[in-house]
């Protein structure tokens, strides 16, 4: 196609005037950044670019292996040799371990969701992420806010619609229902996805569904995808392997009206039941800030701090929820914050480090850095410590926002909150390493790796834990370790319960928290030469490797769970006092007032003070 062509084409929206029938390639899960993924996905172009029936490309997700910014733009240089129009959702890889804090997707493709008509059909497309954590797939409030202004401004209430996604739009997606009634209420023809990496039929709520394999050749010799023709009453798809050979008509699927509200089948859909089992265990107040919120909540006498996928920061009382202010930031803050002396930090995916005033919100300071900033500050002695992610570690003074030292030594971007602890810095990266810095000047006194050349096991999202000079952590490599603070050497280690990311201490630091990927949070003690068990209490959460740390207070542990749901068991002795269930998504670790009140935040944008009233 010649470019002026193209570029009138794509500028059309790819007109529903369009005749019918045509064809499409879908391709899937190219995972770029993976030793094939580059190859197999420009022979993949090559081969589409020779194919002059195909009218454009749609890309379900899991465009990059770790969603970092070279494979950002090694996969937009490729895919911009396409002589079609192309379109384009993120998957969890895209957005899990980004160290632009989810804004590269957009600002290298020009959105993360897509909506075009075409031969009478209407396509669109959203991802489910999660965003910046391990946990199940979650449609965020604003992308249905988004889908709910494309299904309401439907020109014809009877257009057939095709919608794109990453994962099976089933329970891989926390919230999956939210997207199927929304469907169901439409003329949806088909819902198409990836992630598992092969071609696949299925049914969502009745709706067609179709998986679609990965242009990977990992499993086979050659990578591949689907090429999908459609007629006015039907649409087969066929698997394409570049240069060599097409299976045809794999699988096919009438097209026509639906009326999905003939089902009368009872569907799955959350249970909140278990809040029945504790009555005296309420919402004190609950604020809903309609973006994602992927970090924990600051709690700080009256005031608790949190920000949102929207860039917002904002204060509210804690004793009622009400905003004391709000304050804007330039991209999203996954960062938690921190406050000391009535200042609070925390940082931005525009790249900023931001100090505000903890009364009325105004900006005392801001410090840029040479990328996005979705780790953690802690504050300590009038100095912030955070990490970044072009490659640096920093010493702020809390006063002016002044650089005293900064570490320019880590491999990848840092997420997490450092521990200070004993005149070192320590924390983790996604370059596999766990760090100690010297407090006074930056300079490195150890480096440890649990041996994992895969940057996926790094132990970078738990938030270290320090007593006995001993700093404990866990990772994906589901080993928990016990370190010595002055030397970096390994007192023990083992992989005998599972756990993952999650970890936490008491507050006489006596014991140690981590939470199991099955069930189970357990407790160790801090003194012991080895993982010496103190307590473990079978919870019955079922499968969780949400990041969500334990936070103990006044002898009450605390901790939030992928589904929504907030634990508290007595801190001595294990035993379950409570459960309330919020919503359905990942909670974030919780901020607890005391040992009934704890203040937890989650993917859906609640902000709630949960609090536990006793009978006297």
């Amino acid at each position: 196609m010649r470019p002026f062509l193209l570029l009138l084409f794509c500028a059309a929206g790819l007109s529903s005037a369009q005749p019918l029938p045509f064809t499409f390639a879908w391709l899937s899960d190219t995972h770029i950044g993976s030793i094939p993924g580059a190859e197999d996905l420009r022979a993949s172009v090559r081969d589409i670019n020779r194919i002059d029936s195909i009218a454009f490309v749609i890309l379900s997700g899991d465009i990059t292996e770790m969603g970092w910014n070279a494979e950002f733009e090694l996969a937009k240089s490729i895919l911009d040799s396409l002589t079609k129009p192309y379109y384009i959702v993120p998957g969890n890889h895209d957005t899990k371990w980004s160290e632009s804090g989810n804004t590269k997707f957009s600002n290298v493709f020009g959105a993360d969701r897509f909506v075009f008509d075409y031969g009478g059909f209407k396509f669109f497309g959203v991802h489910q992420g999660p965003i910046m954590r391990m946990g199940d797939g979650h449609f965020a409030p604003e992308d249905l806010r988004w889908v709910d202004s494309v299904l309401t401004n439907l020109e014809d209430d009877e257009q057939p619609l095709f919608f794109v996604t990453h994962y099976p739009l089933d329970s891989q997606i926390d919230n999956w229902h939210e997207m199927t009634q929304r469907l169901k209420r439409h003329n949806t023809q088909a819902v198409l996805c990836g992630h598992g990496h092969r071609n696949k039929v299925l049914e969502f709520e009745g709706i067609p569904g179709i998986m679609g394999r990965s242009n990977l050749h990992t499993v086979r010799e050659a990578g591949g995808y689907n090429i999908v023709g459609v007629r006015s009453d039907s649409m087969f798809f066929s698997e394409r392997t570049p240069g060599i050979t097409t299976k045809p008509g794999w699988y096919g699927i009438s097209l026509g009206k639906r009326d999905y509200s003939e089902d009368t089948t009872t569907y799955p859909r959350p249970d909140f039941t278990i809040n029945s089992k504790y009555p005296a265990v309420k919402s004190a107040w609950k604020i809903e800030t309609g973006f994602t919120v992927a970090s924990a909540p600051m709690v700080w006498g009256d005031h608790v701090v949190v920000g949102n996928g929207g860039g917002i920061v904002a204060c509210y009382s804690a004793e009622s929820g009400n905003m004391h202010w709000d304050f804007a930031a330039g991209a999203a803050v996954y960062s938690t914050p921190a406050v000391e002396n009535l200042r609070v930090v925390f940082g931005s995916s525009d790249g900023n480090i931001y100090c505000l005033d903890i009364d009325d919100g105004k900006m005392i300071w801001k410090y840029k850095t040479g990328g996005a900033v979705v780790a953690c500050p802690t504050i300590s002695k009038g100095v912030v410590y955070i990490g970044s992610s072009d490659g640096k570690f920093r010493a702020l003074n809390l006063s002016n926002g002044r650089l005293r030292w900064q570490f320019s030594g880590v491999g990848a971007f840092v997420e997490t909150k450092p521990l200070v602890y004993r005149n070192k810095v320590v924390f983790g990266a996604w370059d596999s390493f766990l760090y100690g810095l010297n407090i006074e000047d930056g300079s490195l006194s150890w480096k440890w790796s649990n041996g994992n050349a895969g940057r996926g096991f790094s132990p970078a999202a738990c938030w270290p834990v320090a007593s006995d000079g001993r700093v404990f952590i866990v990772a994906p490599d589901r080993a928990m370790t016990s370190i010595d603070i002055s030397t970096g050497q390994e007192l023990w280690r083992t992989k005998a319960h599972q756990v993952r990311e999650a970890i936490g201490i008491s507050e006489d630091g006596s014991r140690v928290y981590a939470k199991c990927m099955n069930d189970t949070l357990f407790a160790f003690s801090s003194t012991s030469s080895t993982a010496e068990l103190v307590w473990a209490t079978h919870c019955g959460y079922g499968y969780d490797i949400d990041p969500s740390m334990p936070m103990e207070k006044d002898g009450t542990v605390f901790f939030g769970h992928k589904n929504g749901t907030v634990f508290a068991l007595d801190s001595k002795t294990g035993v379950i006092r409570w459960q309330h269930k919020l919503g359905n998504t990942i909670v974030n670790t919780v901020s607890p007032i005391d040992s009934n009140r704890v203040v937890a935040t989650d993917f859906d944008g609640r902000i709630v003070l949960i609090e536990n009233k006793p009978e006297e």
